[in-house]
């Protein structure tokens, strides 16, 4: 085994834009595996470290969370994996010791505290990536899927069916599953619910296809894109509006003045007045799923405490809708296969990596609902 060069989107700067540049990825040790990317998602998380929403732990750093690929070389003494294995990436590792991991709440393992610091989770002075010259590169969720190969814990990958379609299920690695958690898991949608998804991106749709796929009985996507709101009509959605305004007048008139049962938001980026939104949109109660990434900055929700307690509503934070990928990864392959669930539709485009800031741009300018990366 030897060292590769490989082409990778990094962050130099915050704020910034994604530099093109050449990194050398290192050998697999132990429980590794370097992967030959096939395609990577442009998650809305990614552009967070770009503009310094979310603060990197190391810099420079190879973005990415989202992604499937090849298996290239595995590491020493890992057994269960082999060249050529068919793999996705899932963002938060799963150790499978820790308190969380091994009471079911692998989203919640304790590995997670290394998301955005860049080195490897068992060492601070490890780094897998590095430019030319020796400068060490950070992997943001010990993932790097922006570059051609990658460098992962076995921990972080989960194997697919050789036939699998590497080309659209990257999706399940983390918009998929983080919204359709947030709608199944996170909210706890039942049938017949009335449900406000806020915000219609890569995650807002997917939670749309989650509350319909429990019976929810009307599922309300509120955005302030015409095209975004045609897409949630087309998965799943039963209204669509561009304001909470129009979509709370619409869940009371519809409920005999209560309420929408669950808000769920998922914009890109969140405000304590969108919570609030979303708190003053549902019943007595109710239940209010924050999914989308705040700022740091972002400290405050003007929530009346009172009404938290008189008509007993719930604020519920998610990361990664309340979601165990080792399990629901494969689960929802298979309903994608049986048509129970929406990928192909899902995505808008797909780019080269040279085209990466122009695939965020058409993000922010709404004019996609998910943008991938074909390597």
């Amino acid at each position: 085994m030897q060292s590769i060069t490989s082409r990778a989107a990094i962050v130099r700067d915050v704020p910034g834009v994604f530099e093109i540049a050449d990194v050398v990825v290192g050998e697999p040790r132990q429980n590794e595996i370097r992967v030959r990317m096939v395609a990577a998602g442009m998650c809305h998380s990614d552009y967070h470290m770009m503009t310094g929403d979310s603060v990197a732990g190391y810099l420079p750093m190879v973005c990415g969370h989202e992604g499937t690929g090849i298996v290239e070389t595995v590491g020493p003494n890992t057994p269960g994996w082999a060249v050529g294995d068919a793999v996705v990436f899932t963002w938060i590792p799963s150790c499978g010791k820790c308190r969380w991991c091994t009471t079911g709440m692998t989203n919640l393992c304790d590995r997670g505290r290394y998301l955005l610091a860049g080195h490897r989770f068992d060492d601070e002075s490890s780094f897998r990536f590095a430019l030319p010259d020796g400068t060490p590169v950070g992997q943001m969720c010990q993932v790097g899927s922006f570059s051609q190969y990658t460098l992962v814990s076995v921990d972080s990958a989960i194997k697919l069916p050789a036939d699998a379609d590497l080309t659209k299920v990257w999706l399940l690695g983390c918009g998929v599953g983080t919204g359709w958690g947030s709608a199944v898991y996170a909210a706890e949608t039942e049938p017949g619910d009335v449900v406000i998804v806020m915000g219609i991106g890569g995650i807002g749709i997917n939670a749309v296809q989650g509350a319909r796929s429990v019976g929810a009985g009307a599922v309300i996507a509120v955005d302030p894109v015409e095209f975004k709101r045609e897409s949630a009509l087309a998965l799943g959605a039963t209204h669509a509006f561009a304001t909470m305004e129009e979509a709370a007048d619409f869940a009371r008139s519809i409920t005999n003045g209560q309420g929408a049962d669950r808000a769920i938001v998922t914009v890109g980026v969140v405000r304590g007045a969108h919570v609030a939104q979303a708190v003053s949109a549902i019943r007595k109660a109710g239940v209010v799923v924050v999914t989308g990434i705040a700022p740091d900055s972002e400290t405050s929700i003007p929530v009346s405490p009172l009404e938290l307690t008189r008509y007993q509503k719930r604020i519920q934070g998610t990361i990664y809708g309340h979601a165990n990928p080792q399990a629901d990864v494969p689960k929802q392959l298979g309903m994608y296969r049986n048509g129970q669930l929406k990928l192909d539709e899902l995505i808008t485009k797909m780019y080269s990596l040279d085209q990466i800031n122009e695939g965020y741009q058409d993000m922010i300018d709404g004019r996609n609902i998910r943008g991938g990366i074909l390597f």
